[in-house]
């Protein structure tokens, strides 16, 4: 079985297995810690039995410095979006499975579970082009967007549509719901390298905020910044970003808010 179909059938299995225990109802800090247990255990076991040689980062497993002189390593988040999981009716959630190999992301899949969709290197989705008028549709995180956001939506005259899960907000870039996923001030390795290596896959662009590469299996997992959206569209973005940047000291009124989900609220680092 390729590398491809395997991130693509651990990360679907594991999103049916979250759906079936967030059916069975609960306490939502205890579902959010068993959710994050059961999608753990089983997707470093699955990968154990398909591709024993390989290393495994997991957000919720212990670091294994092996990694870093490893050719292969599978980087995986088991439960993205923890919060929006425990939280009933909310879809934007996901499983993250990628695989780093000598320097480059080579396969990943990104579950969307309480959506029913898998988007994968697989079988890629073509992203559309952005081609229609209008606001450019922008994709933060819903608890805590960066503070230079703002001010970018002023510069583009964006919409900013708040969502969780780096997985759900990258899966509305790849299948044309969103322009672009900008996000700053904390994520790891597990957060995009999933999503990253999908939009790629359909032919979007992926970067740092500042343009420069997103680098994975690193001493240090952090990797606190991303930006994905249609290639034409990329120049654009990250002159809008590094300007809202520079004059950060000018306060701007946001732009328009969409419906999909919450204006940020919590004072918490969000990792998604």
């Amino acid at each position: 079985m390729t590398d491809d179909r395997i991130a693509a059938r651990v990360a679907a299995e594991a999103g049916r297995r979250l759906v079936a225990l967030r059916a069975e109802g609960g306490d939502a800090d205890t579902l959010r810690r068993d959710g994050d247990g059961l999608s753990h255990l089983y997707l470093t076991g699955e990968l154990a039995l398909f591709r024993p040689r390989d290393a495994v980062l997991s957000e919720e497993g212990a670091d294994d410095p092996a990694r870093l002189s490893a050719h292969r390593v599978w980087i995986i988040d088991p439960l993205d979006g923890t919060r929006e999981f425990g939280e009933p009716g909310r879809t934007d959630w996901a499983v993250h499975v990628a695989l780093w190999q000598d320097g480059e992301l080579t396969a990943g899949a990104v579950a969307l579970p309480a959506q029913d969709r898998v988007l994968s290197t697989w079988k890629p989705t073509a992203a559309p082009s952005r081609a229609a008028p209008g606001a450019l549709r922008v994709v933060v995180s819903r608890s805590r967007p960066a503070d230079f956001i703002p001010r970018m939506t002023a510069e583009l005259g964006a919409v900013i549509m708040p969502m969780g899960s780096a997985g759900a907000k990258a899966a509305a870039v790849i299948t044309g719901e969103a322009d672009a996923y900008v996000h700053a001030g904390g994520q790891y390795e597990w957060d995009s390298a999933a999503p990253v290596a999908v939009a790629r896959a359909a032919g979007l662009h992926a970067s740092r905020i500042d343009g420069s590469a997103l680098r994975y299996n690193q001493a240090d997992p952090t990797l606190p910044d991303v930006l994905i959206c249609p290639v034409e569209l990329a120049p654009r973005l990250l002159d809008a970003i590094g300007a809202a940047q520079a004059n950060g000291s000018v306060p701007l009124s946001a732009g328009p808010t969409s419906a999909i989900g919450d204006a940020p609220a919590s004072p918490h680092l969000e990792q998604s």
